[in-house]
């Protein structure tokens, strides 16, 4: 191109060099015109003087405002409106915090606590016993404010209540209490089960852990503010207290427990859960379920023996229990004082597990 401006030692008439680069000499003429009148270079952004900055002497006079005995400890905020209140200007607060970050002296003034990450708990329950899910809610008195503990103990397979308890207190001394009795109830293995929960100070209390230690009870806990990590317990106070005969509240400890007994009594034996496709808990739990399907199966077979018109799909089959239950799967896979502290479990019958 230098050639082509007629630049330098190698210049060569424009014609020839326009007809060799392929180019319009009037698209030389233009270039050439915006070249004698560009602007000169600016300077960059970087060492321009802004007309509006404070000078040295200034900048000075804030650094060492800031740097004083009653404003040395606080944020250039605090500062900027406590000089506004002795009728002093310095400057805005962005300049502040502009100077101290060129001195390297903004930001946090103590150590921060660095990011949680909690691992997703991942659980799967292929027999009772494998998982038990816990949880703790509230159930209100007549006298406003006061609030009873239910404490619930689930299995994860078969939604089994396993036990439960109800009290005016919430502590880690009637978790201990819960845990201890309910895996010596059920002969739990050491190494045999998962116990899941969330973080409340009952399931993260020192001596409760060092419990599950000695037992041998591997311990899960939900992430910080997920409920979805604790489904089953929380699905199971719903339906509690959506029940039509649920009092809303309780006149005292003894008044709730007397519902609780009714309540988990038809939880565990009478209540058809739709998770376990229509079977009880009592039955997935003792495993009496085959049974109850080849019942089943015998009755549907002779329905439709009778009338095979009525089935459009064709002849029905009952429809077993999941084999496996997980939380958070693979996606590709006057006695208003007294406290009840007693743990109440199913008993085993003849007739199986009832209260």
């Amino acid at each position: 191109m230098n050639a082509v401006l007629g630049q330098g030692s190698e210049a060569v008439p424009l014609a020839r060099a326009c007809h060799v680069l392929g180019l319009n000499r009037s698209t030389v003429y233009a270039r050439q015109k915006r070249a004698a009148n560009a602007d000169p270079p600016r300077h960059s952004r970087k060492h321009s003087v802004q007309p509006r900055a404070l000078r040295a002497q200034e900048r000075a006079t804030v650094i060492e405002t800031l740097h004083s005995a009653p404003y040395r400890d606080q944020p250039p905020t605090e500062v900027y409106q406590r000089l506004l209140e002795q009728e002093q200007y310095l400057c805005s607060v962005s300049t502040m915090h502009r100077l101290l970050r060129g001195l390297r002296e903004n930001g946090e003034r103590q150590q921060q606590r660095p990011a949680q990450h909690h691992a997703v708990p991942r659980l799967l329950a292929k027999a009772p016993h494998d998982v038990w899910t816990w949880d703790i809610t509230k159930l209100p008195l007549i006298r406003r404010g006061i609030y009873l503990s239910l404490y619930v103990v689930l299995d994860l397979f078969s939604r089994f209540v396993v036990a439960w308890m109800v009290s005016l207190k919430e502590n880690s001394a009637l978790s201990k209490q819960l845990m201890d009795e309910a895996t010596a109830r059920y002969g739990i293995e050491p190494g045999q089960l998962t116990l899941h929960q969330d973080r409340g100070s009952p399931m993260i209390a020192h001596g409760y852990l060092d419990l599950l230690r000695d037992l041998d009870v591997t311990c899960s806990h939900s992430r910080p503010r997920v409920s979805n990590d604790n489904p089953f317990s929380e699905s199971q106070f719903k339906t509690q207290k959506y029940q039509p005969d649920y009092p809303g509240r309780f006149t005292d400890v003894s008044h709730a427990r007397r519902w609780c007994e009714r309540y988990f009594g038809w939880c565990n034996v009478e209540h058809h859960h739709s998770g376990l496709a229509g079977f009880t808990p009592q039955q997935v739990f003792t495993g009496c379920y085959h049974e109850v399907a080849r019942q089943t199966q015998r009755a549907l077979d002779a329905r439709y023996e009778h009338h095979p018109e009525r089935f459009v799909h064709g002849q029905p089959t009952v429809t077993m229990p999941p084999k496996t239950v997980a939380i958070n799967p693979i996606a590709e896979a006057g006695e208003d004082s007294m406290i009840d502290t007693r743990v109440n479990f199913p008993t085993l019958t003849a007739a199986g597990y009832v209260k």
